[in-house]
């Protein structure tokens, strides 16, 4: 195998495939030197946690639910920004083009024939529902 110009040997190159070994295959205790794994919790200490007890925070932007986020994403999957702006029927063509179920080019369906609309999250808000709100 021919490595070209590289800044080590294959030496150097098996000692930083031995250290990253356990992160690459998952091993748990993934260090490569015992004092640097991390101390397990004291007696009067509780557990950790990936999430804190009673810490209902979710991904979702403020004032929208997880759900909504998901179904916007979906109507955003088979409409393209290079589509936008565009009225009703443009967008179901591109949608229609990018193989969108019948759920999503019924949403489009129920749009305004009079109206171009410049990004998603405005052709989600017109057909009733709601986007995330700014802090200021």
């Amino acid at each position: 195998m021919d490595r070209g110009n590289s800044k080590h040997g294959p030496r150097l190159d098996q000692e930083m495939a031995h250290e990253v070994r356990g992160t690459v295959q998952g091993v748990s205790g993934s260090r490569v030197e015992e004092w640097r794994e991390p101390e397990p919790a004291g007696e009067d200490q509780p557990e950790a946690s990936e999430v804190p007890a009673g810490d209902r925070r979710s991904g979702a932007p403020q004032g929208m639910t997880n759900e909504e986020v998901e179904q916007r994403s979906q109507l955003g999957r088979y409409l393209e920004v290079s589509a936008l702006p565009a009225d009703r029927e443009a967008l179901r063509r591109t949608a229609e083009r990018n193989q969108a179920p019948d759920e999503v080019l019924d949403q489009l369906s129920r749009l305004p024939s009079d109206r171009t609309f410049e990004t998603v999250s405005e052709v989600w808000a017109v057909l009733g529902h709601a986007n995330e709100t700014t802090r200021w």
